[in-house]
């Protein structure tokens, strides 16, 4: 057996215990996929991240879920980011995964404030959502005020907007039904307080659920949060060049804050940032292959 070293980082918060705790296995060398996926499936965490070494990023990430893996994740890039630059004093962090190399900056608090980090995210794809309808009885809701629609950038988000965030915190979706629908990332969001760009960062209330990806509800999804800012920009909720404060993870006990902005015009998308804080929760070991 090899003893290797893993931490805890719970992401897009300030605090223990809220946001999204992630976990990284710092050197994951001579493990294989399946192996992987047996520890993320035991850690039971919304997503484990591999970190292997890179000759040109400061590392390759390999993300898992209990039951996939997936190419590209929010809260295990930044928490990963977080990790590695506290351990080797970077304020820059590249990180390979699966749709590419993706930069990272890093800030470091003081007088025990956590740190907080930026990434740059893949630019998404998108479309109409086939299953539009079904995914609404689904989620239990009769209209979203916007199309429904998926975006894909490198897992897959569909958007159902609500009338409010009383209608997003009173969900009670049939997660069979929704696992029927393909392996996506359902975001059910809506604008909170009448917030409008020009007045302060327009926030967001949103939950996501993601049974078909082993996720039943996640507390802080960054892979959503720069689609989502696409998705309201797009639609004229936001300008491009707003940034949006989304918060999620109430619902099961996991406050979340993430912050998010697109950058461009009409359906011409330059630039994709999703950030937010981390602590680093816990440092351990497991004794495997």
């Amino acid at each position: 057996m090899i003893a290797r070293d893993y931490a805890v980082v719970d992401v897009f918060t300030d605090a223990p215990l809220e946001g999204n705790p992630v976990a990284v296995f710092t050197n994951a060398a001579g493990m294989d996929a399946e192996l992987m996926q047996r520890v993320a499936r035991e850690l039971n965490l919304s997503e484990t991240v591999f970190v292997l070494a890179d000759d040109e990023a400061d590392a390759r990430v390999r993300i898992f879920t209990p039951t996939v893996e997936l190419p590209f994740a929010g809260h295990p890039v930044l928490g990963t980011a977080i990790l590695l630059g506290t351990d080797r004093d970077l304020q820059t962090v590249t990180l390979r995964t699966g749709v590419g190399v993706v930069s990272i900056v890093v800030s470091f608090g003081c007088d025990e404030r956590p740190a907080t980090g930026e990434m740059e995210q893949p630019i998404p794809t998108w479309a109409p959502l086939d299953c539009a309808g079904a995914l609404l009885v689904a989620l239990g809701v009769q209209e979203s005020g916007l199309p429904v629609e998926v975006y894909d950038n490198g897992p897959r988000h569909a958007f159902v907007e609500l009338a409010g965030a009383a209608a997003v915190a009173a969900l009670a979706p049939d997660l069979t039904a929704l696992v029927a629908l393909g392996e996506m990332g359902v975001n059910c969001f809506a604008m909170t307080d009448g917030e409008a760009a020009g007045d302060g960062p327009a926030r967001i209330k949103t939950r996501m659920f993601g049974p078909s990806l082993g996720v039943a509800e996640d507390p802080a999804t960054g892979s959503a949060a720069g689609p989502l800012a696409v998705h309201l920009a797009r639609h004229g909720r936001i300008a491009f060049g707003d940034e949006v404060e989304i918060h999620q993870g109430a619902e099961i006990g996991r406050p979340s804050l993430l912050r998010a902005r697109a950058d461009g015009a009409g359906d011409e998308v330059r630039r994709v940032t999703v950030g937010g804080g981390s602590v680093i929760v816990a440092r351990g070991e497991y004794r495997i292959g």
